[in-house]
């Protein structure tokens, strides 16, 4: 939390909400579980940019609809977790409950391209921080 509130008071982009860089940074060992919680908060933008066409989103109740959507689209995922790909099973798990919606919420407000580049920078820092402190050794 420590450095994606100095990333986002130095840079001025917030990470993907002050909790995901860290998530992401504990997970950072099965990149499809990464890539799945992306691609959950990418259909999270999606939905809600259809549903901002017919009701009206904005503030508290965008955060919460984009957490609400992201919980849904991520339990989703987790009832068929495992991927047949060329032949090998992949897990396709998404990270937590609510890490999908913060971080949909974040590309609505900043922009996709910013969010990701941001979570990804500070979640690659806070895992460098991990190694050095575990030294060297994978988190349960």
């Amino acid at each position: 939390m420590v450095i994606s509130l100095i990333f986002v008071e130095t840079i001025g982009v917030a990470a993907g909400g002050i909790v995901v860089p860290g998530y992401i940074a504990l997970i950072l060992h099965h990149p499809f579980r990464v890539l799945g919680t992306i691609c959950c908060a990418l259909i999270t933008v999606c939905v809600i940019k259809l549903l901002s066409r017919v009701t009206i989103l904005y503030g508290r109740r965008l955060l919460v609809m984009c957490i609400l959507i992201g919980y849904l689209i991520g339990y989703m995922g987790r009832l068929h977790p495992m991927l047949d790909i060329a032949g090998k099973r992949v897990e396709i798990a998404v990270i937590g409950y609510v890490i999908p919606g913060l971080m949909g919420y974040w590309m609505i407000r900043q922009g996709i391209c910013y969010t990701l580049a941001a979570m990804l920078v500070v979640a690659v820092i806070v895992r460098l921080i991990l190694i050095v402190i575990t030294g060297g050794t994978i988190l349960p």
